[in-house]
């Protein structure tokens, strides 16, 4: 594996994207923040391999336009078949001309991977709608994201699996989801493990959480990734979508090296974490997500396969995570508060 002998923490599970991901001629991919870091090389590795369509989004046209001369450089076949997806997480209005576009534009949808992400900001300013600006970029406008494009995913998963029934011997009943190969993938991070005292601040969420530490507020993002998807599991796994979350590990890309100049305590930390495990480097920081979004899923029985509702670390390997991250009462109590905003914005 490229750099495993830089990353002994990582070198016992050895996966190569140009071996492992299948075709994906007939799929439509949605990967958010694909114009940088992971979310680029995410795309990069998925163009390989001939999607019926990839979207790439990002915040404007030109940093599309920067990305896609990594993409077409690395995989000139499969970029023709990568698009353009204006989104900023930060507005739901932008989520929602962004599901209106995938909506009118597809009749499937294959494989969302909620990847983008920001970390280490200040507290101002905050999210168009008010939110902690980690907390309603990372978290809120990936959940309205996948809300809003849960018809499509859910047809494509229903499709899949009358096709699947109607090709076995006597046709037959299938369990719902049988055959289906839909999914949803949330980049959290090991971050989730550090969460605020509370887990999930409702009443500080909606405000920007002044004198909280930028590292605090995103690690509360990265548990809400995490409960969300529980919940999306629980709640459409046996539709036929496959719901996990990805944590990718130590990367070096700009969202580390921004928060390492926000507090000089974290110098300590980055000394300390190079010392034991050389940061990944973006490639490597995708193969966990690369392998939630694509490892062959034939059965999902056997111990290999990519299971609903888990939690993956590097490289593809389930994780408990944090005892918090399982509660059932909080990932519901999350679910139903989201609710609860999108309703009061109209969605």
């Amino acid at each position: 594996m490229p750099g495993s002998a830089l990353n002994p923490v990582y070198d016992d599970h050895h996966y190569d994207p140009d071996k492992h991901i299948p075709d994906l001629s007939s799929k439509v991919i949605i990967v958010t923040g694909g114009n940088n870091g992971i979310g680029k090389a995410a795309v990069i590795e998925l163009a390989k391999h001939n999607p019926k369509r990839l979207y790439l989004s990002a915040r404007s046209k030109a940093k599309y336009d920067t990305a896609m001369q990594d993409v077409r450089a690395a995989a000139s076949t499969g970029a023709a078949n990568v698009d353009f997806l204006e989104l900023d997480l930060a507005s739901f209005a932008s989520v929602k001309r962004a599901a209106n576009h995938i909506l009118a534009s597809n009749d499937r949808l294959d494989i969302l991977i909620n990847n983008a992400g920001v970390m280490g900001l200040p507290p101002h300013p905050t999210t168009q709608e008010g939110y902690e600006i980690h907390f309603g970029t990372n978290h809120m406008g990936h959940a309205l994201l996948t809300k809003l494009l849960l018809p499509l995913l859910l047809k494509t998963a229903a499709h899949k699996s009358e096709s699947e029934s109607s090709e076995r011997p006597g046709g037959g009943d299938a369990d719902a989801g049988t055959g289906s190969d839909v999914r949803i993938v949330n980049l959290s991070s090991g971050a989730h493990r550090m969460p605020p005292t509370g887990i999930f601040l409702p009443d500080q969420v909606v405000t920007p959480m002044e004198g909280t530490w930028s590292y605090t507020r995103y690690a509360q993002s990265k548990m809400a990734n995490v409960l969300h998807t529980r919940e999306l599991a629980r709640r459409y796994s046996a539709a036929g979508i496959v719901c996990v979350a990805a944590d990718p590990g130590r990367v070096q890309t700009p969202l580390l090296d921004e928060m390492f100049k926000t507090r000089s305590l974290t110098t300590y930390f980055q000394k300390t974490f190079d010392y034991f495990a050389k940061p990944l480097s973006a490639r490597e920081g995708a193969f966990t997500t690369l392998w939630c979004a694509t490892f062959p899923n034939d059965n999902d029985k056997d111990e290999t396969a990519v299971k609903s509702g888990e939690l993956y670390v590097p490289f593809g390997h389930r994780s408990p995570g944090h005892k918090k991250s399982r509660d059932e009462g909080i990932a519901n109590t999350l679910w139903d508060w989201q609710e609860a905003e999108f309703a009061k914005h109209g969605y």
